[in-house]
């Protein structure tokens, strides 16, 4: 009996954790004391483990056995011990979040493993290795594209052109259950990343390319996919197997235990294949203006907290009411941030799309809305260009966005009690940045946007001077204009970029002390030393 994969810690509390593990063949999966049976989908088995009556503010070093014998560590491991560290009151007033998205796997290419440069994850990772364990962040958040099911490595498409019949499904774009589990064994196979995900609390969001480029850009593009005879097989194993491998994880034990869908899982003796179809069925209608399972999710951090935001697949696109988030996905981030919020010092709310782009670009984005709503040759050609382009962020759902930006001011203007900074999260953009938000009249919170994209992957030349383009106050005030004459309201804020843009394989860390926060940018250099390349003040 082996492991295929993990363990991956997961969400971890004051006296909790969650532990997931893929088997070779259904077994009983103990950690620390704490058991759990695997469940089967397509032969593939795996387990979260609930691990129980922890201590807080300690520090525990775990071992995984299966059926009784022990599978992690691996005998001959060079990595230190994996380790739970719990949160509690000794912890609360300080925060270290390690983030970032877009991370393309190692390709066993030389070329192209030299084109895409150091892996920063990797990097860090190894950094980790020789740190003491109280220095080690409290959490990873993995903000996007943790798998690329339609860019595939050199070696993935020669195996699957192998395995598939000319014209029935795509040549270099996974389709099946059994093909994103191969993904996710390559991706998350690294030893280094193997090893950092066993021993930091790590929270993850999809984006685009876990199921396809350009996933969920508007109403147009999913009648266009939803013709072609394969999709209906990729979009439920692409939702289904987030579901196993990246969702429920995200969930604390108690929300595990209370989840209908994954009791029916744990208590399903045979393949439950059928069960996640039905899933991912569910999760890709629209109900009622919203859609039928919420992958959004919090997680308290003492006394900060992060909503991650599901800015893909909880999309309002069908019934042609466009929005980002639906309205009862919306009343629930609403609640998220609102409840306790006098408690808090710091609020994160994550999303794999930039809230605030550059400006001129998020200009340019909703001035394409407004033109792709229009019918005839002009509605056409503007939703090829916004296909073509990718204008499909926060600024492209203007509704949206101007909600997310009165409910990020009102979190950020408590007049006595409140968090100290409200931060927002994000990947996507293959540049990294972090950008201040300023409203009209004195708001008690500092706002930030703070991107780091990519972790690994490469960044063509002409993106470049596009993005540094972006950014000028004079393309702004163009921009501006035009989106005015277009309908667009005028801004509820203003922004400025703090630094870069910054190019090249980046990993960021939000830290925190009682009402002081600041974010660090790094990189890898030659020698796979990760090195500062920019750090902001994120308070006075």
């Amino acid at each position: 009996m082996t492991l295929v994969l993990g363990p991956v810690l997961r969400h971890v509390g004051d006296t909790t954790a969650l532990v997931w593990v893929q088997t070779d063949a259904a077994a009983e999966v103990e950690v620390l004391g704490c058991a759990a049976r695997t469940f089967e989908v397509q032969g593939f088995h795996y387990a979260l483990v609930p691990v129980q009556g922890l201590a807080p503010d300690s520090a525990m070093e775990y071992q995984v056995h299966v059926d009784g014998v022990r599978v992690w560590p691996e005998p001959g491991s060079d990595f230190p011990p994996s380790v739970i560290r719990t949160r509690g009151p000794n912890s609360a007033d300080r925060l270290r979040v390690v983030f970032g998205s877009c991370r393309y796997p190692k390709t066993g290419d030389a070329k192209l493993d030299d084109k895409l440069g150091l892996d920063a994850l990797d990097c860090y990772a190894a950094r980790l290795t020789a740190l003491p364990v109280d220095e080690r962040p409290d959490a990873l958040l993995l903000l996007g594209d943790q798998v690329y099911a339609d860019e595939l490595t050199p070696d993935a498409r020669r195996h699957l052109a192998g395995h598939r019949k000319p014209g029935r499904r795509p040549p270099d774009e996974v389709v099946t259950f059994g093909e994103y589990e191969g993904l996710y064994r390559h991706t998350w196979g690294d030893p280094e990343i193997r090893w950092i995900l066993s021993t930091l609390p790590t929270a993850m969001i999809f984006d685009d390319h876990d199921i396809r480029d350009d996933w969920n850009t508007s109403g147009a593009w999913r009648r266009e996919v939803n013709q072609k005879p394969w999709w209906r097989d990729r979009i439920r194993a692409g939702l289904g197997s987030y579901w196993v491998y990246q969702h429920l994880g995200n969930l604390s034990p108690g929300e595990l235990a209370a989840d209908a869908d994954y009791q029916k899982f744990t208590a399903n003796d045979g393949d439950c294949w059928p069960l996640l179809v039905e899933l991912a069925d569910r999760a890709d209608s629209e109900v009622d203006g919203d859609k039928g399972l919420r992958f959004s999710f919090r997680w308290d951090l003492g006394r900060s907290r992060l909503i991650m935001v599901d800015s893909r697949n909880a999309r309002i696109l069908d019934s042609g009411d466009r929005k980002m988030l639906g309205d009862r996905e919306f009343r629930w981030l609403e609640e998220q941030v609102d409840d306790r919020l006098d408690t808090l010092e710091h609020l994160l709310i994550g999303t794999s799309l930039p809230w605030l782009l550059p400006p001129a670009l998020g200009d340019l984005q909703t001035i394409n809305e407004f033109a792709a709503n229009r019918s005839g040759v002009r509605g056409a050609l503007a939703e090829k260009i916004r296909q073509t382009a990718d204008l499909e962020h926060w600024p492209a759902f203007l509704t949206s966005f101007l909600r997310l930006s009165a409910l990020i001011r009102a979190a950020a203007s408590r007049p006595s009690h409140g968090p100290a900074t409200v931060s927002v999260l994000s990947g996507d953009v293959h540049h990294s940045y972090a950008a201040r938000a300023d409203f009209p009249g004195a708001t008690t919170a500092r706002v930030h946007q703070l991107v780091c994209s990519p972790v690994h992957n490469y960044v063509p030349a002409p993106v470049k001077p596009a993005f540094r383009l972006a950014w000028s106050q004079r393309a702004a005030r163009l921009t501006r204009r035009w989106a005015r004459h277009a309908g667009s309201p005028a801004l509820p804020m203003s922004w400025r970029n703090l630094s870069g843009p910054l190019f090249g394989n980046t990993i960021a860390t939000f830290e925190s002390r009682n009402r002081s926060a600041h974010v660090v940018f790094e990189q890898p250099g030659d020698d796979g030393e990760l090195a500062t390349v920019a750090e902001v003040a994120l308070t006075d």
